[in-house]
């Protein structure tokens, strides 16, 4: 995890865990596969999670990792409720494995009295038959583009 912050986390748990916030409901189509989670908390504003998902074959985890990466695509391009913008940024790819992408939005909502703006990273990255999914959101400061990328990489490298 960045060192920018005082990570906490949960238990690694079996199953997909507790639902991103975007794509909502996601993932819609759960793969059925040996998939773990976990949750991290800082003490401060941001929000982390793993998803790391065993696949059958490694055509079904390039396939996954391709739909992951759209369905965040898909997320930011979503129409929003009245008063909230959201703005997609593709933040390039990492040199690990397989491979891996960081995306991210942010999202600004007019009508809110206390924290209007969003920042989320999401990471897609594959090994094989694995595929890692990292999420990162807070509503303070900057996204640590460059710490989360390190982040994913670590987690690549640990898939095997």
């Amino acid at each position: 995890m960045p060192k920018t912050e005082s990570w906490r986390a949960v238990p690694v748990a079996r199953g997909w865990g507790h639902e991103y916030v975007c794509p909502a409901g996601w993932p819609a189509e759960p793969a059925v596969v040996n998939v773990w989670n976990r949750d991290f908390t800082t003490a401060e504003t941001a929000f982390a999670q793993q998803k790391v998902a065993v696949f059958a074959t490694e055509a079904e985890a390039i396939a996954f990792a391709a739909k992951a990466r759209q369905d965040y695509l898909d997320c930011a391009h979503a129409p929003q409720r009245p008063g909230v913008s959201a703005t997609y940024y593709d933040h390039g790819t990492v040199d690990v494995e397989e491979g891996a992408t960081i995306q991210g939005m942010y999202t600004f909502d007019s009508n809110a009295s206390e924290r209007p703006g969003f920042n989320y990273l999401w990471g897609v990255g594959r090994d094989g038959d694995t595929v890692t999914l990292v999420m990162w959101q807070s509503y303070w400061g900057e996204p640590p583009v460059t710490q989360w990328k390190s982040t994913l990489r670590t987690a690549v490298n640990k898939l095997y």
